[in-house]
């Protein structure tokens, strides 16, 4: 009996003294702050150099992102090194770049230059829920986290983890546990009005900010003995600041997350540590401030050393801590390099699955990496048809499967488009257009679209087209175009105006084409055209004129700006024949065939800041001699500076162009959102009526100064041409030149 008394008197003593010895389980809580979000990394690396293990994180916003990577098994180190070098302006802006464009839609942008996402179906007019849709945010989220599979339960990552989010239809808090990380770590980052709201489970979720900023709530009910809570958000700023709608709005958002962490901090006992780095006048939004914001991190951090420093384990339990997240994230990143066995398209669009699987270029078999999952759905999402586009692993014992996930645009499938341009001389009448289109999309099973459009101001024009593409994957496809013009033509001499003709013309196409790469196409067809000239100076007046025929159209195209490019090439070829008529004798035949043939290109080499383009363009008309309406034009900025815009007209033309760019915005003046060029000219061409005139003797050559801005809602200039003949023009355009 007394031996039995004794073996459980030391079984008592044993479980008492690894009770008294086993360490608390500390809890790590990150605060949402945006760019100050860098201080995070500071925190940890003090952490890690000090041994003090983390066995629960949870995170709002940006500390979602950094304490959902310290989940998965980053080190701090490695935290900074991904963190530092992402470019996070780019996940502020969805706009597809020019380039990854199919030719259609590069012509379409271009032309309707301003980017206004307004929709009409359904009797109503829409738009996105926020200004950003999340597409590229996403993108820079899921080349962090390396594309981790879903997860059952964020329970299973290195370090258990929770993100907090937002339910815009309740304001109540919403803490996610599973699924995917990428998401989780999104919706808990998505400030309201600026990004779209994330769906996960049916909810409309935000920033966690707005509810809990803070969640020291959370990371307790996880289990945490300590908590290590690291504030970030901002201070109220004083009255003579709050002088704009746009500061009064930023001091009410401060305002929400401040009282929800007030709540949250009144939950920390004596035990748990408050770190409050020293980053109170840094901006939310300038990410450049980052390598700031990371050492006051660790400057926050030792300053609460000596409560920190309880809580630190020896070397060995600390390296055998390091060992088990090694060891648990190597279950899933041994994963990534497992073949794809299935590829799966959750399609919420009428886009075909086998033109997302052509985009995708994705097979069973491939080993996916970061580069090449993001290139196939940058492509997808480059067909201008979604909302979003997101990608998901679920990894299987046979392999990987991925699913692509597609949203059609919410505010479709009819979409309004809008253009404007304005070019002055400061000499003559201003140059003005206003473009509006409306297009509706997916009115056929291949994705046929409708688009009628409508142009004011120097130049009316109406117009409508049907274009059909005659395969799923719509490497072909069917035109049919009907317009009305209304044109004035200036005739100058000394750069002034001496003669002013109007057009009318009624014009028809028909033609079928050809894809053949993302950036170019083919196209043949029929053409017709019914129009009239009158002035009243003309001792004619009207002359009613018609004439139809055939077209050939070649062109390739990507170029990463119409205007300012940097690189790319654009390369047209069109060719016409055409039978003419005019009802009066202005012509040496009643009734002629013309073949007119146009050539145009343009290319640009990028070398840091500096940028070299070059332009080319030739056009003849066969008509020697014989008047016809299909001229061409030269003057303008870049197309013989220091003549007005469209001053010279003529049957044959030859044009040549160098430019140079430097990059002034970036490389002196620290713009990082848009390009400010600082770029000269040097420019040659003619234009001649009769073929045996042209002479390259008779060459103009002009130049050009200017400061020019290439914007998300087209391009701006101001400069000054001048040509060898006298000619000088001051030049200024806001939107379009072309």
């Amino acid at each position: 009996m007394n031996h039995r008394i004794f073996i459980l008197c030391l079984l008592v003593f044993c479980q008492s003294y690894a009770s008294a010895t086993e360490r608390p389980k500390i809890g790590l809580v990150l605060s949402g702050g945006g760019a100050k979000g860098a201080a995070h990394i500071g925190v940890l690396k003090v952490l890690e150099e000090n041994n003090i293990p983390i066995d629960y994180i949870t995170g709002t916003s940006i500390g979602s992102y950094v304490g959902g990577m310290y989940a998965l098994g980053y080190s701090a180190a490695e935290i900074e090194a991904i963190m530092m070098k992402t470019d996070w302006n780019k996940g502020y802006s969805d706009t597809i770049p020019r380039e990854e464009l199919s030719y259609k839609d590069k012509e379409i942008r271009d032309k309707y230059n301003i980017p206004v996402n307004v929709g009409y179906s359904d009797e109503q007019v829409k738009m996105p829920a926020g200004l950003l849709r999340g597409q590229s945010m996403s993108q820079l989220l899921r080349s962090s986290t390396n594309l981790v599979h879903q997860f059952g339960h964020f329970d299973d990552l290195s370090i258990p983890f929770r993100a907090v989010a937002t339910n815009l239809a309740t304001s109540q808090a919403v803490v996610l546990s599973e699924g995917s990380l990428v998401a989780a770590m999104q919706a808990s980052s998505s400030v309201p009005g600026a990004l779209q709201p994330a769906v996960i489970n049916g909810m409309l979720l935000v920033d966690g900010g707005i509810a809990n900023n803070m969640p020291i709530d959370v990371v307790k009910a996880m289990g945490a003995d300590i908590v290590i809570a690291v504030d970030i958000g901002s201070p109220l700023v004083g009255k003579e600041e709050l002088d704009s709608a746009i500061a009064v709005l930023n001091q009410l958002s401060t305002m929400l997350t401040n009282a929800s962490s007030e709540r949250q901090k009144a939950l920390l006992s004596d035990k748990d540590i408050l770190i409050r780095p020293n980053i109170g006048e840094l901006s939310t939004t300038d990410f450049s401030i980052m390598p700031i914001a990371l050492p006051l991190g660790e400057i926050a951090a030792r300053d609460q050393l000596d409560k920190l420093g309880k809580y630190s384990v020896s070397k060995q339990e600390f390296s055998e801590y390091l060992a088990a997240k090694r060891s648990k994230s190597k279950v899933w990143l041994d994963e990534l390099n497992r073949p794809l066995i299935k590829v799966i398209y959750d399609n919420d669009s009428k886009v075909s699955e086998k033109l997302l699987a052509d985009s995708l270029n994705l097979d069973v078999g491939d080993h996916v990496t970061v580069q090449t999952l993001e290139a196939g759905i940058a492509r997808i999402y480059s067909l201008d048809k979604f909302e979003r586009v997101d990608a998901e692993f679920e990894d299987t014992p046979d392999g990987r499967v991925l699913t692509v996930s597609t949203k059609a645009k919410s505010w479709g499938p009819n979409y309004f488009q809008l253009g404007f341009s304005w070019e002055d001389d400061f000499s003559l009448d201003s140059v003005i257009s206003l473009d509006v289109a409306y297009t509706m999309t997916d009115l056929t099973e291949n994705g046929g679209e409708w688009r009628n459009e409508i142009s004011l101001g120097f130049d009316k024009f109406l117009g409508s087209e049907f274009y059909q593409p005659l395969s799923k994957d719509q490497d072909y496809f069917s035109r049919v175009r009907v317009e009305y013009e209304l044109k004035d033509w200036g005739f100058f001499e000394d750069n002034s105006r001496v003669l002013q003709l109007k057009q009318a013309a009624y014009l028809a196409e028909i033609g079928i084409g050809w894809n053949y790469t993302q950036n170019g196409k083919v196209e043949v067809g029929l053409l017709g055209e019914l129009g009239s000239l009158d002035n009243d100076l003309w001792q004619l007046g009207t002359v009613d004129y018609d004439s139809y025929g055939g077209y050939f159209k070649f062109a390739y195209d990507d170029l990463n700006s119409i205007n300012f490019p940097t690189s790319g090439n654009r390369f047209t070829l069109n060719m016409y024949l055409r039978k003419e008529g005019y009802d009066q004798d202005i012509t040496s035949e009643s009734s002629d065939v013309s073949l007119q043939i146009e050539a145009d290109w343009r290319g640009a080499v990028g070398v840091g800041n500096h940028a070299f383009v070059g332009i080319a363009s030739f056009a003849t008309v066969d008509k020697d001699g014989a008047f016809t309406v299909n001229v061409s034009e030269l003057g303008g900025f870049l197309n013989l500076s220091g003549y007005h815009k469209n001053a010279l007209y003529g049957s044959h033309k030859v044009f040549g162009a160098f430019v140079y760019q430097y990059d002034l915005g970036r490389d002196v003046l620290g713009m990082t959102e848009y390009p400010l060029y600082l770029g000269t000219s040097i420019e040659a061409g003619n234009v001649w009526n009769q073929k045996d005139n042209v002479s390259l003797d008779d060459l103009i050559y002009a130049g050009s100064i200017f400061l020019g801005i290439d914007t998300s809602v087209g391009p701006a200039a101001l400069g000054f041409g001048a040509s060898d003949d006298g000619e000088k023009t001051i030049f200024l355009f806001i939107g379009k030149n072309w």
